[in-house]
Parts: C-alpha cells; structure tokens; sequence
C-alpha cells in the first residue's frame, strides 16, 4: 500500500518544490519503506510525479516508483495491490512482455502498454494510479471500482494536482481551502459522504470508484471522466440454489485465496458477524497451518458485546486472538487525531473502534489485515432493504409475497422502527411529496439551528438526496439499490473510513468481498438467493458457506458490529467543544444560527433518547473545520 501524488502546471510557482516534499510528507504513514519524486519537461509545463511506498509484495528495491516502461514512454505511480498480478504476467509473457521484479506494479504497467484502458478491468484487485504518456501528452487517473482506495483531485485553466489524501492536495495547492458549503449541509442534513465527485472542499474532486480520467495536459479544460464499470443487474443467471451456493463458494475462496498474497506478515479483523467469521474461517480452510491472528474490538457487556460469537469462532480456528477494549478518556485523547486521519467529516465513533483494531495489529507486528467491509452490500445485507424489496414485489405483482415479507420482517433482531409498509410508501413517493412528509414527521430539510439567510445567500440546494429508480430495473430494485451502495452513497465512505484508519498505523486493509466476479454473480441472481421471502438476509452466501463457518455463526438472528455507546462516551468533550466554537465564531461563518445549534444540541444530551447522530456531525464538521480550513487562511 502506498500514496501518490501529482502537479503539473504551465506557470512557475515559487515554493513548488517544497510543496512536493510536504505533500510526500503528508503520505508518509501510507508508504514508509521508500520514496520517489520525478519532474518532466511536457506540453510547455512540468509535471512531477511522487510516491511513498508501503512493501508488501515484492520488498525488493525493485518496486521502487515512479516506475517507468521499457521504451519509457509510460510512467506509473500506484497505490493499491492487484492480487491477480501472477496470472496476468503470465499472460503478458505469452504476448511478448518481459520482466524484471516481482513486483505487481510491473505487471500493472505492462497491461497498461499492451491494452490501454482496457487492463482495467482484468485487474482483481483494489486500486488508485496515474500514468503519465509522454507521447501523447496526457495523465489518466484511475480509480477501482468500489472506490478501496482513494484518490483526489483539483483542476483549474492552469494547474493540475493529485493525491491519495486531502491534506496532501492542500499541500500542493497555492490556495487556502475554502468550504464546500453544498456538501457540508447535504452531510448535515441528509449524511451524504463520499458520494460522486463532490468533496467538503471547493475545488478539490474525487475519481469516483469505477471511473478513471483522462486529462490531456495541453488543455486540461478538455480532460474527461468515464466510468469504467457499470454491470448490468437484470436476472440471467440460470444456476439453481444449490448451483448458485456451490459456485459463490468457489467465488469467494479463490477471491480469500488472492487476498493471502503477501511478503509480509497478516491477519484478519473479527466482530463475530457472518462476513468477517467467514473470512476468517476460508483462511484456515485454505492454509491450515498458518499463524492466524485475529483482532476485535469487544462492547461493553450485554447487547453490544460480540465477544461470545468472537471467542467460538478464534476457539473453531485456532487462532490467536487480541483484543481491544476502549475507556471514554481513550476517544477523548485521540480524537483530534482521529479526525485528522479521516481527512474530511465522517459518521460516528464506530470509526474509533475499527482505528483502534488496525493500532493493535501494528503493535502485534502484522502489515496486512483481511475485514469483511462490502459483505453487505454486494450479499444483500443490512436490514434486507424492504422498501426496495416491497416495491420489486408490488411490481412484478407479487402480492403474496408481500404479505409474507412484511408479517415475517420483524423476526429478525435489530429491526425495531422500521415498517416495510412504510419503506414502499417512501419508495412510491415523489420527490415534493417525500420533503412534505419528512416535514409532517418534524424532519425540516432547513431545522432552525441552520442559517437560513445564509443558506439563501450560499445558494444551497436543500431538495432531499435520494437514489434514482430506473425504469429499465422495474422487479430488480433489491440489485438496483445495492450496486448504488456499491459505487455512490452508502460503501465509498465505510471504504473511507477503513483506508484511512489502516493507514494511519502503515496497516494494508484488504477486503476479499470487493472482486468483480463476486459482485457481478451476486447482482444476476433472483432477489430471494439476496433476502428470503422470509426476511433472512445474505442467503446464499450462509449456504455457500455451511461447513465451513460454524453454523451457530451463519443461523444468527442479531448482529452489533461496532457499536459504541457515543452519548456516554462524548458528552463532555462535544458540549465544551461547541460552546469555545461559539465564542470564536470558527472558520464556518454563516452556517449555523450559533445560539440554535448549542441549544439543539444541549437538549439532545439532556434527552433520555437514543445519541442523536446528527450532533455528531455538527461536532465534526466543526472541528474539521477547525483542523482543515483555519490551518492556511
């Protein structure tokens, strides 16, 4: 794992060299074995290409970036690994190419000589590149297609900039960063993240997964974005159930298989769920003689504990086990850092558990950890998606169904508040009669600790963010809104969150459900091999799975993942934190109604309700700001 970064410009700017070294600076807990800069001459400008290295296939100097092809026309930075990179040397051998390392870099410039754009999807793997064409005078950025590994960008008529991070951008830029004021509010409001092009900053623009860009640098007005994958959901896979069991099972352990690819030292991130027991358990099944260490974060006692399911699993494998359990006074000393190693807001404390699990495993000496991040989405995960699974039925007129789906919905834990009913009503509703029912419901588009002359003033689009329902997906709406989560709203932030997280420590986080083959299988497949009839989620994936995850793991009816009493936890630290914030007025003016917001939020701590999320995000938002935008103004 490593980081990149990239300027071009055809202007002189005073400091550019020492903004690179700062930019490689800012990457250095993401690649700290090696480090390269190179600068060219091209299209009356210079263009420099970094990276910061993290060796785990192929530890040799050999790996060494940027790296260039054998003619030198081509030149790769690269953040990622392509776990298929044998099998593609292979076949690259056969058409002529030779080679010199190990290492999977090689291999991934070499398909770009051979096939261009179209090496992109034959790679398996997780990744984020630049290559540089000397010849034809352009950059292409590329992004993977689930968006594992990040990669940021800023375009103007004069200067292009790139970089695995945000504070390495904002490093590179001559500019102070400036607030996105759209998608602070549609994170305040609606908890969009990570979705399309759009980043808190101005300026600053993810490669969104599954899209690389093409920027020709004699005129960067003129670059384009294409999305590179876009699999079709309709049904056309004609296995039977048992068929469909046998051959994700196949699927997935070829895809574990992949995953242990590795020069260094690995191990595996266990909360007790189906998705990560069963990363866990492939990994003994196919290398039984490995040293096999699992970490985990362990809740209080009661319902957010998993340590029961976590121990039978670690006693059924063999494996060694760390734990980790978290005081309030722990979040409180790390959480300035925890925000800075998030680079933009994020959801909640969960993230500190998952950030605590990759400091342990750095501690224990492992490099690489295997975590079930994307099971949900590509399985049919979560709380079954009923209005999306309501609306296939009502379309495809499946009235029985629907009764059976609604009466047996609540079967399953942790589905208390939601109505199937209910989520098809939301499902149905335009956007106009959606804003006026949340509004029926106390859910103001604009509350009243919002500015609203400001938000006037600052143009901001307060329509609700909704996934858009295609025609052509009538009866596949289960599909239609999981590839959505796949690719724009809802897994490119949990990605976030785990990149970041594993980085900050020089941990490589692999996620083995993250492969084309498995989410293309899984998106062809009837909705009832996703959710059953009878409300059980990830169906045939506990099929696929039995004999090799215990079976008191795959019949579970709950699930807690990393939940973390947050109300307890930050009480102090938020109100104290909000009230300095209203004093100096911060870096955010015109955003909030300050007098509103404290109260708002010292009556969601004085409430006995459930934490109220929302706060959290006004905390966070302000002291990234804070962090971020007060640093260069």
């Amino acid at each position: 794992m490593c980081g990149i970064i990239g300027s071009f410009s055809q202007k002189s700017f005073s400091g550019n060299d020492e903004r690179l070294q700062a930019a490689l600076h800012a990457l250095h807990h993401r690649g700290p074995d090696d480090q390269g800069l190179e600068t060219f001459s091209i299209a009356g400008g210079q263009l420099s290409l970094g990276h910061t290295r993290l060796s785990i296939i192929d530890l040799s100097p050999g790996g060494h970036q940027p790296m260039h092809s054998p003619d030198e026309r081509y030149t790769l930075v690269f953040n990622g690994e392509i776990y298929n990179y044998r099998e593609l040397r292979q076949g690259l051998k056969a058409l002529g190419h030779s080679f010199h390392t190990d290492s999977d870099t090689e291999v991934l410039l070499a398909a770009w000589v051979q096939w261009r754009e179209g090496a992109i999807p034959r790679l398996t793997g997780m990744f984020a590149f630049a290559i540089f064409d000397r010849v034809a005078e352009t950059l292409a950025l590329v992004r993977d297609a689930f968006g594992i590994k990040p990669l940021f960008y800023a375009l103007t008529v004069d200067g292009l900039f790139f970089a695995s991070e945000m504070p390495a951008l904002l490093s590179l830029r001559d500019e102070a960063p400036r607030l996105n004021a759209q998608r602070a509010y549609d994170y305040l409001i609606h908890q969009v993240q990570d979705s399309g092009f759009e980043t808190f900053v101005q300026g600053v623009h993810h490669v969104p997964p599954a899209h690389w860009v093409r920027m020709d640098l004699r005129d960067l007005m003129q670059s384009k974005a294409e999305r590179w994958w876009n699999p079709p959901i309709a049904e056309t896979s004609q296995l039977s159930f048992s068929q469909a069991a046998e051959q994700l099972r196949e699927l997935f352990l070829d895809s574990v298989r992949l995953h242990l690819r590795s020069d260094v030292p690995l191990g595996v991130a266990l909360s007790g769920g189906v998705d990560s027991s069963a990363i866990a358990c492939c990994m003994r099944y196919l290398e039984p003689d490995m040293d096999l260490h699992t970490f985990s974060y362990i809740g209080e006692q009661g319902s957010q504990s998993e340590e029961l399911w976590i121990d039978l699993v670690n006693d059924r494998i063999t494996a060694v086990p760390h734990k980790v359990y978290i005081k309030p006074q722990d979040l409180e000393r790390d959480l300035d850092d925890l925000i800075l190693t998030q680079g933009e807001p994020f959801g909640g404390t969960a993230m500190y558990a998952q950030w605590r699990i990759f400091q342990c495993a750095r501690e224990a000496g492992i490099t690489v950890v295997l975590e079930g991040q994307g099971g949900d989405e590509v399985l049919g995960g979560y709380s079954g998606y009923p209005g999306q699974l309501m609306l296939s039925y009502l379309e495809t007129g499946a009235i029985t169904n629907m009764r059976k789906f609604s009466r047996h919905f609540h079967d399953w834990d942790g589905r208390e508040g939601l109505n199937p009913w209910r989520a098809l009503i939301g499902q149905l509703m335009p956007d106009m009669a959606f804003n006026l029912g949340n509004r029926l419901l106390g859910r103001s588009p604009i509350p009243d600790w919002l500015n609203q002359q400001g938000l006037v003033n600052m143009q901001i689009d307060s329509r609700p963010v909704r996934a858009k329902k295609q025609f052509a997906n009538r009866g596949r709406r289960l599909p239609e809104i999981l590839l959505q989560s796949l690719t724009v709203q809802g897994l490119p932030h949990l990605l976030r969150y785990g990149d970041r997280n594993a980085m900050r420590f020089s941990i490589e986080n692999r996620v083995p459900f993250l492969t084309l083959p498995i989410a293309e299988f899984m998106l062809s497949r009837p909705e009832n091999n996703l959710v059953s009839v009878g409300g059980q989620t990830k169906v045939l994936f506990r099929e696929a799975m039995r004999g090799i995850v215990p079976e008191e793991i795959l019949s579970r009816r709950d699930k807690v993942g990393f939940d973390t009493p947050m109300k307890e936890w930050m009480r102090h630290r938020i109100l104290s934190d909000l009230r300095e914030a209203e004093q100096e007025r911060g870096p955010l003016p015109g955003l909030f109604d300050q007098s509103k917001m404290q109260h708002y939020v010292e009556q969601a701590f004085e409430s006995e309700k459930p934490f109220n999320w929302q706060v959290w995000r006004i905390f966070n938002l302000i002291r990234w700001s804070q962090q971020v935008l007060s640093t260069r103004t």
